[in-house]
């Protein structure tokens, strides 16, 4: 593999991470919990930065299944059978997150489906495992599959 069959990949891990980091930066700021314009604004900006980070992060995994052609995942349940299955070894391919990194990337899952149907049931105060996640992908992401990389293209 060359090293231009990777652009595309490095380019959405960064988005997923750069994403995550914007995420993290909304619920720590001073006025997230205000009950006015600037507090809904930064709520609203936490909900889409995980979103968007979670799905960057979707699209660099289709790719590298699609570079080492592995057949993508299909059904109703694609995106948690694509986490589930990226955080193990299938066959010869080692896993390409390893668990605790693939842990995190099913809790970003998880959210971006609970942002997108129950909006606006939105609780603030139980954010904390998605911060962490969101911050765990934020550190750990790329070292990750920069060690996929190496595995399987030394």
């Amino acid at each position: 593999m060359s090293d231009t069959d990777w652009i595309e990949i490095d380019r959405a891990i960064a988005s997923a991470i750069g994403n995550f980091r914007r995420g993290i930066e909304f619920s720590h700021h001073p006025a997230f919990h205000a009950d006015d314009v600037v507090g809904a604004a930064l709520r609203m900006g936490f909900m889409h930065a995980i979103q968007s980070g979670h799905t960057s992060l979707e699209n660099a995994l289709l790719r590298i299944l699609d570079l080492i052609e592995e057949t993508r995942p299909r059904g109703e349940a694609w995106h948690a059978d694509l986490i589930g299955r990226v955080g193990q070894a299938v066959g010869q391919r080692p896993a390409i997150l390893p668990p605790g990194v693939a842990a995190s990337a099913d809790e970003t899952r998880r959210f971006r489906n609970r942002a997108t149907r129950a909006y606006d049931n939105f609780d603030p105060d139980r954010i904390t495992p998605t911060v962490a996640a969101a911050n765990d992908l934020a550190q750990n992401l790329s070292e990750a599959v920069a060690r996929f990389r190496q595995a399987i293209d030394p």
